[in-house]
Protein backbone atom coordinates (compact mmCIF):
# COMPACT_ATOMS: atom_id res chain seq x y z
CA UNK A 1 0.00 0.00 0.00
CA UNK A 2 2.92 2.19 0.78
CA UNK A 3 4.91 1.46 -2.20
CA UNK A 4 1.53 2.06 -4.50
CA UNK A 5 0.97 5.59 -2.35
CA UNK A 6 4.84 6.82 -3.23
CA UNK A 7 3.64 5.74 -6.72
CA UNK A 8 0.75 8.22 -6.86
CA UNK A 9 2.56 11.01 -5.03
CA UNK A 10 5.51 10.71 -7.74
CA UNK A 11 3.16 10.32 -10.54
CA UNK A 12 0.69 13.64 -9.44
CA UNK A 13 4.41 15.31 -9.14
CA UNK A 14 5.45 14.40 -12.55
CA UNK A 15 2.23 14.46 -15.08
CA UNK A 16 1.19 18.57 -14.04
CA UNK A 17 5.29 19.99 -15.05
CA UNK A 18 4.83 17.18 -18.35
CA UNK A 19 3.79 19.52 -20.73
CA UNK A 20 5.66 22.16 -19.34
CA UNK A 21 9.12 19.93 -20.02
CA UNK A 22 8.12 18.72 -23.28
CA UNK A 23 7.46 22.49 -24.30
CA UNK A 24 10.92 23.44 -23.01
CA UNK A 25 12.58 20.63 -24.13
CA UNK A 26 11.31 21.38 -28.07
CA UNK A 27 12.38 25.17 -28.09
CA UNK A 28 15.72 24.37 -26.49
CA UNK A 29 16.15 21.20 -28.96
CA UNK A 30 13.99 21.95 -31.76
CA UNK A 31 16.09 22.60 -34.22
CA UNK A 32 18.24 19.56 -33.20
CA UNK A 33 14.82 17.50 -33.73
CA UNK A 34 14.11 19.22 -37.33
CA UNK A 35 17.51 18.32 -38.27
CA UNK A 36 17.64 14.86 -37.52
CA UNK A 37 14.02 13.83 -38.28
CA UNK A 38 14.70 13.42 -42.16
CA UNK A 39 17.33 11.14 -41.42
CA UNK A 40 15.21 9.28 -39.08
CA UNK A 41 12.57 9.19 -41.62
CA UNK A 42 15.43 7.69 -44.19
CA UNK A 43 16.76 5.03 -41.80
CA UNK A 44 13.29 4.12 -41.03
CA UNK A 45 11.63 3.44 -44.45
CA UNK A 46 15.38 1.96 -46.23
CA UNK A 47 16.51 0.10 -42.85
CA UNK A 48 13.59 -0.52 -40.20
CA UNK A 49 10.60 -1.26 -42.62
CA UNK A 50 12.79 -3.75 -44.97
CA UNK A 51 14.42 -5.42 -41.68
CA UNK A 52 10.92 -6.32 -40.81
CA UNK A 53 9.40 -7.19 -44.10
CA UNK A 54 12.43 -8.89 -44.86
CA UNK A 55 11.33 -11.58 -41.14
CA UNK A 56 8.15 -11.72 -42.31
CA UNK A 57 8.82 -12.97 -46.26
CA UNK A 58 11.36 -15.81 -44.84
CA UNK A 59 7.97 -17.20 -43.86
CA UNK A 60 6.61 -17.62 -47.95
CA UNK A 61 7.93 -18.74 -51.45
CA UNK A 62 8.09 -15.87 -52.79
CA UNK A 63 10.40 -15.12 -56.21
CA UNK A 64 9.70 -11.56 -55.85
CA UNK A 65 6.60 -10.83 -58.08
CA UNK A 66 3.22 -9.79 -56.75
CA UNK A 67 2.16 -10.96 -52.98
CA UNK A 68 3.99 -13.88 -50.99
CA UNK A 69 0.88 -16.52 -50.85
CA UNK A 70 2.69 -19.33 -49.86
CA UNK A 71 3.25 -20.28 -46.33
CA UNK A 72 5.81 -22.50 -45.74
CA UNK A 73 6.49 -21.07 -41.94
CA UNK A 74 10.57 -22.46 -40.46
CA UNK A 75 11.20 -24.51 -43.47
CA UNK A 76 13.85 -22.21 -45.29
CA UNK A 77 15.58 -21.52 -42.00
CA UNK A 78 15.72 -25.29 -41.75
CA UNK A 79 16.88 -25.87 -45.43
CA UNK A 80 19.50 -23.46 -44.94
CA UNK A 81 20.88 -24.87 -41.78
CA UNK A 82 21.61 -28.31 -43.98
CA UNK A 83 22.54 -27.02 -46.75
CA UNK A 84 26.27 -27.47 -47.50
CA UNK A 85 26.65 -24.52 -49.69
CA UNK A 86 25.53 -21.98 -47.55
CA UNK A 87 27.93 -23.69 -44.85
CA UNK A 88 30.67 -23.98 -47.23
CA UNK A 89 29.80 -19.82 -48.08
CA UNK A 90 30.02 -19.32 -44.57
CA UNK A 91 33.45 -21.07 -44.04
CA UNK A 92 34.41 -19.24 -47.17
CA UNK A 93 33.82 -15.59 -45.57
CA UNK A 94 35.06 -15.93 -41.84
CA UNK A 95 38.45 -17.23 -44.18
CA UNK A 96 38.18 -14.14 -46.17
CA UNK A 97 37.97 -12.20 -42.77
CA UNK A 98 40.64 -14.49 -40.68
CA UNK A 99 43.06 -13.97 -43.48
CA UNK A 100 42.03 -10.51 -44.58
CA UNK A 101 41.80 -9.00 -41.19
CA UNK A 102 44.99 -9.48 -39.77
CA UNK A 103 47.37 -8.49 -41.96
CA UNK A 104 45.40 -5.12 -43.54
CA UNK A 105 45.49 -3.98 -39.92
CA UNK A 106 49.17 -4.65 -39.78
CA UNK A 107 49.96 -3.16 -42.69
CA UNK A 108 48.00 -0.27 -41.84
CA UNK A 109 49.60 0.52 -38.61
CA UNK A 110 53.18 -0.12 -39.88
CA UNK A 111 52.37 2.90 -42.67
CA UNK A 112 50.80 4.75 -39.70
CA UNK A 113 53.99 4.64 -37.64
CA UNK A 114 55.57 5.61 -41.11
CA UNK A 115 53.79 9.17 -41.85
CA UNK A 116 53.31 9.80 -38.59
CA UNK A 117 56.68 10.77 -38.31
CA UNK A 118 56.97 15.07 -38.32
CA UNK A 119 59.95 14.62 -40.19
CA UNK A 120 58.22 12.70 -42.94
CA UNK A 121 58.12 15.08 -46.07
CA UNK A 122 55.25 14.50 -48.42
CA UNK A 123 52.91 12.88 -45.86
CA UNK A 124 49.86 14.43 -47.05
CA UNK A 125 50.63 12.86 -50.62
CA UNK A 126 51.54 9.07 -49.29
CA UNK A 127 47.90 9.56 -47.61
CA UNK A 128 46.35 10.21 -50.61
CA UNK A 129 47.76 7.93 -52.63
CA UNK A 130 47.19 4.87 -50.16
CA UNK A 131 43.13 6.28 -49.82
CA UNK A 132 42.72 6.84 -53.11
CA UNK A 133 41.76 3.13 -53.64
CA UNK A 134 38.84 3.21 -51.15
CA UNK A 135 36.96 5.88 -53.66
CA UNK A 136 37.16 3.29 -56.58
CA UNK A 137 34.18 1.54 -56.75
CA UNK A 138 34.58 -2.20 -55.91
CA UNK A 139 33.06 -3.47 -58.91
CA UNK A 140 35.34 -1.41 -60.81
CA UNK A 141 38.76 -2.61 -58.97
CA UNK A 142 37.44 -6.31 -59.38
CA UNK A 143 37.03 -6.14 -63.25
CA UNK A 144 40.57 -3.98 -63.18
CA UNK A 145 42.21 -6.67 -61.57
CA UNK A 146 40.13 -9.53 -63.60
CA UNK A 147 41.57 -8.11 -66.59
CA UNK A 148 45.24 -7.59 -65.28
CA UNK A 149 45.66 -11.32 -63.82
CA UNK A 150 44.18 -12.31 -67.27
CA UNK A 151 46.43 -10.40 -69.23
CA UNK A 152 49.64 -10.16 -67.26
CA UNK A 153 48.91 -14.02 -65.40
CA UNK A 154 49.18 -15.48 -68.89
CA UNK A 155 52.34 -13.36 -69.71
CA UNK A 156 54.20 -15.34 -66.33
CA UNK A 157 52.78 -18.14 -66.85
CA UNK A 158 54.35 -18.42 -70.57
CA UNK A 159 57.66 -17.53 -68.70
CA UNK A 160 57.66 -20.23 -65.90
CA UNK A 161 56.54 -22.54 -68.09
CA UNK A 162 58.94 -22.00 -70.98
CA UNK A 163 61.75 -21.70 -67.47
CA UNK A 164 60.20 -25.05 -66.61
CA UNK A 165 59.50 -23.91 -63.39
CA UNK A 166 55.83 -24.42 -63.96
CA UNK A 167 54.27 -28.07 -65.48
CA UNK A 168 50.99 -26.10 -66.74
CA UNK A 169 49.89 -22.71 -66.70
CA UNK A 170 48.22 -21.49 -63.50
CA UNK A 171 44.91 -19.85 -64.02
CA UNK A 172 44.26 -17.57 -60.91
CA UNK A 173 40.49 -16.94 -60.80
CA UNK A 174 39.98 -20.14 -62.60
CA UNK A 175 41.67 -22.31 -60.08
CA UNK A 176 39.91 -23.51 -56.74
CA UNK A 177 42.70 -23.47 -55.03
CA UNK A 178 43.99 -19.99 -55.88
CA UNK A 179 40.60 -18.26 -56.36
CA UNK A 180 39.80 -16.79 -53.13
CA UNK A 181 43.31 -15.94 -52.00
CA UNK A 182 43.56 -13.75 -55.48
CA UNK A 183 40.28 -12.12 -54.00
CA UNK A 184 41.72 -11.60 -50.51
CA UNK A 185 44.93 -10.30 -51.44
CA UNK A 186 42.76 -7.48 -53.87
CA UNK A 187 40.11 -6.89 -50.79
CA UNK A 188 43.73 -6.28 -48.60
CA UNK A 189 44.73 -3.71 -51.27
CA UNK A 190 41.40 -1.68 -51.70
CA UNK A 191 39.97 -1.38 -48.40
CA UNK A 192 43.98 -0.35 -46.69
CA UNK A 193 43.35 3.44 -46.75
CA UNK A 194 40.20 2.94 -44.24
CA UNK A 195 42.47 1.24 -41.45
CA UNK A 196 45.36 3.50 -42.82
CA UNK A 197 43.48 7.00 -41.87
CA UNK A 198 42.16 5.68 -38.78
CA UNK A 199 45.03 4.30 -37.04
CA UNK A 200 46.68 8.05 -38.49
CA UNK A 201 44.18 10.00 -36.53
CA UNK A 202 44.68 7.79 -33.36
CA UNK A 203 48.43 8.10 -33.43
CA UNK A 204 48.03 11.99 -33.84
CA UNK A 205 45.77 11.95 -30.65
CA UNK A 206 48.54 10.46 -28.78
CA UNK A 207 50.01 13.71 -26.45
CA UNK A 208 54.05 14.16 -27.25
CA UNK A 209 54.96 14.55 -23.83
CA UNK A 210 54.53 10.76 -23.25
CA UNK A 211 57.05 9.88 -26.02
CA UNK A 212 59.19 12.27 -24.67
CA UNK A 213 59.04 11.16 -20.90
CA UNK A 214 59.64 8.22 -22.10
CA UNK A 215 62.43 8.54 -23.90
CA UNK A 216 64.05 10.36 -20.92
CA UNK A 217 63.59 7.35 -19.24
CA UNK A 218 65.58 5.88 -22.13
CA UNK A 219 63.05 3.83 -23.56
CA UNK A 220 63.95 2.93 -27.33
CA UNK A 221 61.34 3.18 -30.61
CA UNK A 222 60.47 -0.07 -29.79
CA UNK A 223 59.76 0.18 -25.50
CA UNK A 224 57.75 3.55 -26.91
CA UNK A 225 56.09 1.71 -28.94
CA UNK A 226 55.18 -0.90 -26.54
CA UNK A 227 54.92 1.24 -23.55
CA UNK A 228 53.21 4.14 -24.94
CA UNK A 229 51.62 3.50 -28.51
CA UNK A 230 49.74 0.64 -27.50
CA UNK A 231 48.32 1.58 -24.83
CA UNK A 232 46.80 4.43 -26.08
CA UNK A 233 45.82 2.98 -28.54
CA UNK A 234 43.73 0.07 -27.13
CA UNK A 235 40.60 1.22 -27.23
CA UNK A 236 40.31 3.27 -30.64
CA UNK A 237 42.48 0.09 -31.48
CA UNK A 238 39.79 -2.30 -30.85
CA UNK A 239 36.57 0.17 -33.15
CA UNK A 240 39.09 -0.41 -36.11
CA UNK A 241 39.14 -4.23 -35.32
CA UNK A 242 35.39 -4.81 -35.08
CA UNK A 243 34.94 -2.90 -37.81
CA UNK A 244 37.51 -4.15 -40.36
CA UNK A 245 35.83 -7.62 -39.30
CA UNK A 246 31.96 -6.46 -40.24
CA UNK A 247 33.03 -4.96 -43.63
CA UNK A 248 34.99 -8.06 -44.35
CA UNK A 249 32.15 -10.15 -43.41
CA UNK A 250 30.06 -8.02 -46.25
CA UNK A 251 32.72 -8.46 -48.78
CA UNK A 252 30.64 -9.03 -52.13
CA UNK A 253 31.28 -6.77 -55.17
CA UNK A 254 34.89 -7.80 -55.44
CA UNK A 255 33.66 -11.56 -55.47
CA UNK A 256 30.55 -11.00 -57.66
CA UNK A 257 32.82 -9.34 -60.25
CA UNK A 258 36.18 -11.34 -60.27
CA UNK A 259 35.01 -15.17 -59.83
CA UNK A 260 30.94 -14.93 -59.24
CA UNK A 261 31.95 -17.37 -56.18
CA UNK A 262 32.86 -20.11 -58.14
CA UNK A 263 34.99 -21.80 -59.44
CA UNK A 264 33.06 -24.75 -58.17
CA UNK A 265 31.95 -22.58 -55.41
CA UNK A 266 35.25 -21.83 -54.00
CA UNK A 267 34.73 -18.70 -53.72
CA UNK A 268 31.46 -18.08 -52.94
CA UNK A 269 30.38 -15.96 -49.05
CA UNK A 270 27.66 -15.89 -47.67
CA UNK A 271 26.52 -12.55 -49.39
CA UNK A 272 26.83 -14.29 -53.21
CA UNK A 273 25.22 -17.19 -51.86
CA UNK A 274 22.01 -14.89 -50.88
CA UNK A 275 22.79 -12.59 -54.16
CA UNK A 276 22.61 -16.24 -55.95
CA UNK A 277 19.05 -17.57 -54.60
CA UNK A 278 17.18 -13.86 -55.06
CA UNK A 279 18.44 -12.67 -58.27
CA UNK A 280 20.41 -15.63 -60.07
CA UNK A 281 19.50 -18.82 -59.74
CA UNK A 282 19.39 -20.66 -62.72
CA UNK A 283 22.72 -22.56 -61.68
CA UNK A 284 21.38 -23.98 -58.64
CA UNK A 285 17.66 -23.69 -58.88
CA UNK A 286 14.62 -22.96 -61.05
CA UNK A 287 13.52 -19.48 -60.31
CA UNK A 288 14.16 -16.97 -57.62
CA UNK A 289 13.00 -17.53 -54.03
CA UNK A 290 13.07 -14.16 -52.19
CA UNK A 291 12.12 -15.90 -48.94
CA UNK A 292 15.05 -18.57 -48.84
CA UNK A 293 17.41 -15.45 -49.74
CA UNK A 294 16.03 -13.88 -47.05
CA UNK A 295 16.30 -16.33 -44.58
CA UNK A 296 20.39 -17.16 -45.43
CA UNK A 297 20.62 -13.23 -45.17
CA UNK A 298 18.71 -13.42 -41.56
CA UNK A 299 21.66 -16.10 -40.35
CA UNK A 300 23.98 -13.27 -41.26
CA UNK A 301 22.65 -10.78 -39.78
CA UNK A 302 22.38 -12.42 -36.40
CA UNK A 303 25.72 -12.83 -36.84
CA UNK A 304 26.63 -9.11 -37.35
CA UNK A 305 24.34 -8.41 -34.34
CA UNK A 306 26.54 -10.12 -32.42
CA UNK A 307 29.49 -8.81 -33.25
CA UNK A 308 28.39 -5.37 -32.64
CA UNK A 309 27.17 -6.26 -29.00
CA UNK A 310 30.82 -8.18 -28.86
CA UNK A 311 32.09 -4.80 -29.40
CA UNK A 312 30.59 -2.93 -27.59
CA UNK A 313 30.78 -4.77 -24.64
CA UNK A 314 34.57 -5.08 -25.42
CA UNK A 315 34.76 -1.29 -25.32
CA UNK A 316 33.10 -0.98 -21.89
CA UNK A 317 35.55 -3.68 -20.12
CA UNK A 318 38.34 -1.85 -21.57
CA UNK A 319 37.02 2.01 -20.46
CA UNK A 320 36.17 0.26 -16.72
CA UNK A 321 39.87 -1.13 -16.93
CA UNK A 322 41.68 2.05 -17.87
CA UNK A 323 39.54 4.54 -15.49
CA UNK A 324 40.55 1.86 -12.90
CA UNK A 325 37.03 0.66 -11.98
Amino acid sequence: MAQLSTAFDITRTILPTLPFRLGRAIRQYGWSYAFVLPMLALVGLFVVYPLIASIHITLYDWNGIGKPTRFVGLRHFATVARDPLFWNAFKNTFLYAAVLVPIQLTLALALALVMNQPRLLGSTFYRAIYFSPVVTSAALVGVVFSLLIGSVGQDVNTMLTEQGLLSRPIDLLGDPRFALPVVIAVGIWHTLGYNLVYFLAALQSIPRDLYEAAEVDGAGALGRFIHVTIPMLREVGLIILFLAILGSLQVFDLVLVMTGGGPYYASEVVSTYIYHFAFTPASIQAESNIGYASAAAFFMGVLVIGLTAGQLLAVRLIRQRNSGR
